[in-house]
């Protein structure tokens, strides 16, 4: 006994897993027939199936359709997920049960047919087929209609294996077409009631008195022409509220009834356009001309009544029918999309219509063929989605999008609005197809003029919508599940020759590549290596197979290339990208894939080249290219030192020069001379002071003090210096733009700049010539912000333009670099450009030149916006006498410099400051410990062993809370100074600085008021 159980779980497990070998993949029934005990049914285990059915039965899942097999005898029952819906509260017990227990209610009618197609009669097809069936829950019955067929499918020996049945449920289109039908007769008998009423009524009146010229149309005719009732009216507004397609003949017809000799009835519809409202409408208009004793026509009167009901249910119906004839004998998609898109641009006088994909993904719209009007450009190909607007976040939505004017709805202004007048759309209406929640594609209509878009318009697009869609998965079913039979017959016939031929040819072609072929599936693992992957990888084959793919990648690459290759699995195309892959001996090897998707929609084949030797190169490049970058950089390192020492040496030799002879003549008594001397080494020292700010400004280090200012106020303030400057041969004009926008910049540096460039300007032209400063607002975009090394965002513009020589191309790439200078030696650093650009860069804007030989040369100042408040105006104080204070205050004064310190104390002590002396942070903090008040910490930035002034101003100051601080510094030291946020109480001045502005400082710190 426990030997037969044994044997009985085994053969249990075997049928378990074939079951589940056969019906591999996604969907709820293939999940049911996995587990389920098909040897309790008429089939028996699913491993005694013939190959036909157990071919057919993994094939009809790919299906869109609904279809089932019928196998048997019995006929039992083998179904898709689509034919589930058709069973309703029979699924999922129906699955492997007998037709008759099935479909108990309508097998009498259904065996008949079944029997016949068994026995080798010819295929059976029915079309909107009605049937009485029990699938409601609780057991109801209700009405259903399809379209189904009924043919044999058959064993190599011929025998019928199964009877396949494909069965379209059509209940939802019958029952509307006969709705349609009801309205149809509905609105005929209406319109019969209109007719007698016009004829008993003044439902719409109109009269015209052809002497006079007079047109006499009471409110109930205004509104039909979308016209108020106290607006006038004449025959041109009747006219021009005529469409344009019924102009001609309503008028022809009016003509002919006031025409004497045919005196004809007056009977039209047209379509009027509302002249108010916009709104287009249909009208059905009589009458006849009155004439006088000698024939003449003196008036033509008559009735008008709106149809616009009628005529819109009329079109639909008759829209509805052409697209049902134009499809139904369609096999190809794109044929099926565009018959239907012709139907519908025909119906509504539309610019374009057409069926598309759509990949939601990279949101763009893939159109093989549209309907365009004569004239119009057709959208076929690949259009970036956004390019048109934000209205695909809508459509992913499901959304059905209606826009009646693209410059007015938000979705679609602006450049969107462009690109669509571009394409010949100003109003349009997309329509998305959906499946399983997520948008496939999309049924759109353009007009390219502004519509109004009406409720029977938007009723017969959703129409042609699903019809189309229904259509296009219909015949994409068809076609798949014809290519299923045919590649069966075909195998069937050749089998054994196709199998030896493509196993030669594969295994030629996977043994000879030098590239890496894999066959794998979307779950992670490979099925197939060629001997490739071993050559150039070490992993066995064994290896390979035995782990998941992504065990091999590395760990930076797995997350991009797995979203590849999922990407490829939803879209269906093939995909390229570049990852890394480890060896066996532990090192990783650059890999270029090209994966693309099997037809059974679970592997795809992918084929690997080594990049090994490629990014080799691409590193000794690299290696050329930095080693070229670097002699470049000591090329230019080595300039700015030169030029540096250069003019450093003329500066100390005039500072030296001036000092020996003041030591001279102190020694000879000669005090007279000493004064000239003394300025003449002042003026060494400014000019040394305005080199070292120069290379600070090109370093982007100098210590700025920006304040809020207006940039146009700035250059009239300074016209007079540079008109000075420039000389009597160089006319100096402006032009500022109305409302400029305030900067935020140091003024100092700003005027500086301006007077550079301005002197620049006037020697390039020796001749005399004209210099232009401007002044203008500007906003710069992403694409203009990236060339010029800036963020995005609003900017002040200073432009300085002169007419003069203009510079070569060659030495404007050059014109910033510092010391660099075409003029001849001594007339000139090189700074002046190097300085404007670096003071630029340091305030977050930029500089541009702009330059053509012998045309003149433009220079850009890109200035960024300031939003702020501006500040009042304060007196400038540069001018107030430093006195002598009355009150002792105590200065802790910390420099490593000696000589700085010596200056720096004797002047604040004859000012009457006590001072307090250390030469780094840490001797300064035992002194503030030491001395007792301290009213001010007067400190250098930049102090040796290991602290800086910053450093020692937040220590003192935690300490002593609320003492003022000092800075003194030769440069901006941004990590110190943290950008300029220096914290309450505490200010900074740049060295080198007059020792009376620094004792100024001092004063106003302690002494206010």
């Amino acid at each position: 006994m426990e030997v037969a159980s044994e044997n009985a779980s085994n053969l249990n497990s075997e049928a378990h897993a074939d079951a589940t070998a056969l019906f591999a993949g996604a969907g709820e029934v293939r999940a049911i027939a996995r587990d389920f005990d098909w040897s309790a049914t008429p089939l028996g285990s699913s491993s005694s199936w013939s190959p036909a059915l157990r071919t057919m039965a993994r094939s009809i899942f790919d299906s869109p359709f609904p279809i089932c097999l019928w196998s048997g005898p019995q006929y039992a029952l083998i179904y898709n997920d689509p034919y589930r819906r058709i069973l309703g509260a029979k699924h999922p017990s129906a699955l492997g049960q007998p037709g008759s227990s099935v479909w108990a209610e309508i097998w009498e009618e259904l065996q008949p047919q079944f029997d016949s197609v068994r026995a080798g009669d010819d295929p059976i097809h029915f079309e909107d087929a009605p049937f009485v069936m029990a699938r409601l829950e609780g057991g109801g019955s209700e009405t259903a209609w399809f379209n189904y067929s009924l043919s044999a499918l058959r064993d190599e020996d011929g025998s019928v294996a199964a009877v396949l049945n494909i069965t379209p449920e059509t209940t939802g289109r019958v029952l509307l077409e006969q709705r349609l039908q009801e309205e149809q007769t509905a609105l005929e008998m209406s319109e019969e009631r209109l007719r007698l009423a016009v004829n008993n009524a003044d439902i719409g009146f109109w009269d015209v008195d052809v002497i006079e010229g007079r047109l006499t149309w009471p409110p109930r005719t205004k509104a039909m022409f979308g016209i108020s009732a106290d607006v006038p009216v004449t025959m041109e507004n009747f006219y021009q509220g005529l469409h344009s397609d019924d102009r001609e003949g309503t008028i022809a017809a009016y003509l002919a009834a006031a025409d004497p000799l045919q005196r004809a009835v007056y009977d039209v519809e047209y379509r009027t356009i509302g002249k108010e409202d916009g709104v287009e409408r249909w009208v059905a208009a009589k009458g006849r001309g009155v004439f006088d004793s000698a024939g003449r026509c003196v008036r033509v009167t008559g009735t008008a009544l709106e149809i616009t009901a009628r005529k819109t249910a009329e079109i639909r119906r008759n829209a509805l029918i052409e697209l049902t004839q134009a499809i139904r004998d369609l096999q190809d998609t794109t044929e099926i999309a565009f018959s239907a898109a012709e139907v519908l641009g025909r119906t509504l006088g539309a610019s374009r219509v057409g069926y598309s994909e759509i990949d939601p993904i990279y949101e763009t719209l893939h159109t093989d063929r549209d309907w365009t009007a004569p004239g119009v450009e057709t959208l076929a190909g690949v259009l970036p989605l956004r390019s048109y607007g934000s209205f695909i976040d809508s459509l992913k939505q499901g959304e059905f999008i209606v826009i009646n004017d693209v410059r007015e709805d938000p979705r679609t202004t602006g450049p969107a609005a462009v690109a669509l007048e571009g394409k010949s759309t100003r109003s349009f209406v997309n329509a998305p197809v959906l499946e399983q929640g997520k948008l496939v594609a999309v049924f759109f209509v353009n007009q390219g003029e502004i519509k109004k878009w009406n409720s029977g318009d938007l009723g017969l697009i959703k129409e042609f919508a699903e019809r189309t869609s229904i259509a296009v998965a219909r015949a994409r079913g068809e076609h798949a599940l014809r290519d299923s039979e045919t590649r069966l017959r075909e195998l069937n016939e050749t089998l054994e020759t196709q199998v030896e031929a493509r196993s030669a040819e594969r295994d030629r072609l996977w043994n000879l590549s030098q590239d890496m072929l894999a066959r794998a599936d979307y779950s992670g693992m490979m099925s197939a290596v060629s001997p490739a992957w071993t050559q150039v990888l070490g992993w066995t084959e064994r290896e390979l197979l035995t782990r998941g793919y992504a065990t091999f990648m590395h760990p930076d690459d797995e997350p991009p290339t797995l979203e590849a290759i999922s990407r490829m699995a939803h879209t269906g195309r093939p995909t390229r990208f570049e990852n890394r892959i480890s060896t066996k001996q532990g090192g990783w090897k650059h890999i270029e894939w090209t994966v693309a998707p099997e037809l059974d929609g679970v592997n795809f084949i992918a084929v690997g080249r080594d990049l090994s030797h490629v990014k080799a190169r691409e590193a000794e490049l690299e290696q050329a290219q930095e080693a070229l970058r670097q002699s470049q950089k000591m090329e230019a390192v080595g300039q700015l030192t030169g030029g540096l020492a250069h003019d450093f040496n003329n500066i100390l030799a005039g500072i030296g020069g001036s000092l020996e002879l003041i030591s001279k003549r102190l020694s000879q008594g000669r005090l007279s001379d000493v004064d000239r001397y003394v300025v003449a080494a002042q003026g060494a020292t400014k000019r040394a002071a305005n080199l070292t700010n120069r290379l600070l400004a090109f370093s982007r280090r100098q210590t700025l003090v920006p304040k809020p200012s207006k940039l146009d106020d700035l250059v009239l303030d300074m016209l007079d210096l540079i008109s000075r400057s420039v000389g009597p041969q160089i006319r100096v004009e402006t032009t500022n733009s109305s409302g400029i926008w305030n900067t935020f910049a140091d003024v100092g540096q700003v005027e500086n700049a301006l007077l550079n460039l301005c002197i620049n300007a006037r020697d390039a032209m020796p001749n005399g010539g004209t210099v232009t400063i401007t002044t203008e607002n500007t906003e710069i975009d992403e694409v203009n912000a990236r060339a010029l090394s800036l963020e995005p965002g609003q900017y002040v513009r200073l432009c300085v333009k002169d007419d003069g020589v203009g510079m070569p191309k060659a030495i404007m790439e050059r014109a910033t670099e510092p010391f660099f200078t075409t003029k001849p030696t001594g007339q000139g650093t090189g700074l002046g450009l190097s300085m404007v650009y670096g003071f630029a860069a340091q305030s977050g804007g930029a500089v541009n030149i702009r330059s053509e030989v012998g045309k003149g040369t433009t220079v850009t100042i890109h200035l960024p916006r300031y939003t702020g408040k501006m500040p009042g105006k304060t007196e400038d104080d540069s001018e107030i006498p430093v006195e002598a204070i009355t009150t002792k205050k105590t200065i802790l004064l910390v420099d490593d410099e000696a000589l700085v310190r010596m200056v720096l104390a004797e002047e604040l002590e004859e000012l009457g400051y006590t001072i307090v002396e250390a030469g780094d942070a840490l001797q300064a903090l035992k002194l503030v410990n030491d001395v007792g008040k301290i009213d001010l910490l007067l400190t250098d930035v930049g102090l040796p062993n290991g602290m800086n002034g910053r450093q020692l101003a937040d220590a003192v100051v935690q300490a002593k809370p609320g003492l003022p601080v000092i800075f003194i510094t030769g440069y901006a030291e941004k990590t110190v100074l943290n950008d300029g946020d220096l914290g309450a109480g505490m200010l900074v001045m740049t060295k080198p600085f007059a020792t009376e502005k620094l004792a100024l400082l001092v004063r106003e710190v302690l002494n206010p008021g």
